[in-house]
């Protein structure tokens, strides 16, 4: 660095290449004052938390004074009996954003190359640039991850590959079989990492989760999250299941309480209630169904959707591109969000709301839609 440059900035540099980074920027929160607002810009649970989860939030007011358990142990068990696996091998975090983010600082050195689909989460992009890595981002088919793709793209400096099943934002997912083709065929030096957010959502006996595979092997972590279908997304709270290798080597570098005495509490209640569980699952199936139907007969293409959103295509017409579209829907308040950060320019994703937002939603559109210019 020269001494002018150096006279320029009076403080501390970042370190190379932070700079380039593109923060993550999530959808809209606000509209226009005295408006209203229908939220479906963030895939938030369309029914909310769990009334257990509330309780159970509000019964740690008198604690918060008290750091949380540092390893999350009660929360760890909780899952391991839910979904029949070890908590010695079950890792939880602010998010299971946190977590990615963790993996890729222990796993990825300078220089390395991290691959991920196309179309994939954006955290996965941010969190190599982080770790001085290279993101390599393979072409997707028909916005599907394209398992040969993904595997002709791996070479020797790879060390991760991200794969969101379902994936965030276009919906779509790989089955059971081409996970394992894609598990198959990547070296056993470079770590596949399963990014289940929205699981829970997934009614298709040709899907798993990721658990199966990292039972079998030492290169596979699944990550998952209580933001979604379980309605926790304010308290940033997520899980990973994956070999106690790299479980032990996440738990060097975690925060020492990443994990907070009313989000653990809520998240063990919110696995306890089925109930609402089910009617949160079987809510968002009815309505993920109906909302397609309608917005596909107002002539948008919709991409077949496995989770509590959809992404929907708009021409290129004066009045009915996807960024008037998404400006006119937050005119009458409903948020929706853009997703040209993820190279998907003229299309918009829709959160799954309840009913009145989900009428409300296909009735604006179509009124948009309706007009020459919006």
């Amino acid at each position: 660095m020269t001494q002018s440059s150096r006279e320029k900035n009076n403080g501390p540099l970042p370190r190379q290449g932070i700079g380039a980074i593109a923060p993550y920027i999530p959808g809209r929160t606000k509209a226009e004052p005295g408006i209203k607002i229908i939220k479906l810009s963030s895939n938030e649970a369309a029914l909310g938390p769990s009334p257990k989860a509330i309780a159970a939030y509000h019964a740690m007011g008198d604690q918060l004074y008290r750091y949380p358990d540092g390893d999350a142990g009660s929360l760890r068990h909780a899952i391991g009996k839910r979904f029949g696996l070890n908590p010695e091998r079950i890792i939880c975090g602010a998010g299971s954003d946190e977590l990615l983010t963790l993996l890729t600082q222990c796993y990825v050195n300078p220089g390395d190359d991290v691959v991920m689909s196309r179309h994939g989460f954006l955290v996965y992009e941010i969190a190599t640039q982080a770790a001085g890595g290279q993101i390599i981002k393979v072409p997707e088919s028909d916005l599907r991850a394209d398992v040969d793709a993904i595997l002709a793209h791996i070479t020797p400096k790879t060390r991760i590959v991200f794969i969101a099943n379902p994936n965030n934002p276009t919906g779509t997912y790989l089955t059971q079989a081409e996970m394992r083709r894609l598990h198959a065929g990547i070296p056993s030096h470079v770590l596949l990492v399963v990014d289940a957010a929205y699981a829970e959502f997934v009614r298709r006996n040709d899907y798993d989760a990721g658990i199966e595979l990292v039972s079998g092997a030492d290169n596979v972590v699944m990550t998952r999250t209580f933001s979604k279908v379980f309605g926790l997304a304010g308290l940033r709270i997520g899980w990973a299941f994956g070999p106690e290798s790299v479980i032990s080597t996440l738990h060097r570098v975690r925060g020492p309480f990443n994990a907070s005495i009313p989000a653990q509490a809520a998240a063990i209640a919110a696995l306890d209630d089925r109930e609402f569980l089910e009617r949160g699952i079987a809510h968002n199936l009815h309505w993920l169904d109906w909302v397609s139907a309608q917005v596909s007969a107002l002539g948008l293409k919709v991409v077949p959707s496995v989770g509590n959103f959809i992404l929907v295509e708009f021409p290129d017409r004066a009045g009915h591109r996807a960024g008037e579209v998404e400006a006119a829907l937050a005119a009458r308040g409903i948020l929706v969000r853009a997703v040209k950060a993820y190279g998907l320019d003229s299309y918009l994703r829709f959160t799954i709301g309840l009913e009145d937002e989900n009428h409300a939603l296909v009735t604006a559109l179509r009124l948009i839609l309706e007009k020459d210019h919006v």
